[in-house]
């Protein structure tokens, strides 16, 4: 599978989190088939920014922190982007993390 086929699944994916609930890197690779490819995951979150449809604010480490907040316009941009869906965020981390926490392996059909 090339990067660009990957990433296309990945945003594939990541259009999929209902609003007011988030993935994390991990889940979104394991449900790929690629489990040990988070950072990919990562990278076409990284890259997505290029594209209007992707809500990469929806993608959070597996702790629930926002670690990909530096990619976004400003620093505050991916807090701003939860909190409009309802996700409570301290200190970059979202609250109630275990309740929010959208898994495609258990939401979505391959």
């Amino acid at each position: 599978m090339n990067k660009t086929n990957f990433f296309d699944l990945v945003y594939q994916v990541v259009r999929l989190i209902p609003k007011g609930r988030v993935s994390t890197y991990g889940a979104i690779a394991n449900y790929l088939g690629s489990k040990g490819s988070a950072r990919m995951v990562g990278w076409a979150m990284n890259a997505a920014h290029q594209h209007k449809n992707i809500p990469a604010h929806r993608v959070v480490n597996r702790l629930g922190l926002l670690t990909g907040k530096s990619h976004f316009a400003d620093k505050d941009q991916m807090q701003r982007l939860l909190e409009k869906e309802g996700v409570r965020v301290i200190k970059d981390q979202v609250q109630d993390f275990d309740i929010l926490f959208w898994d495609p392996n258990q939401n979505l059909l391959l």
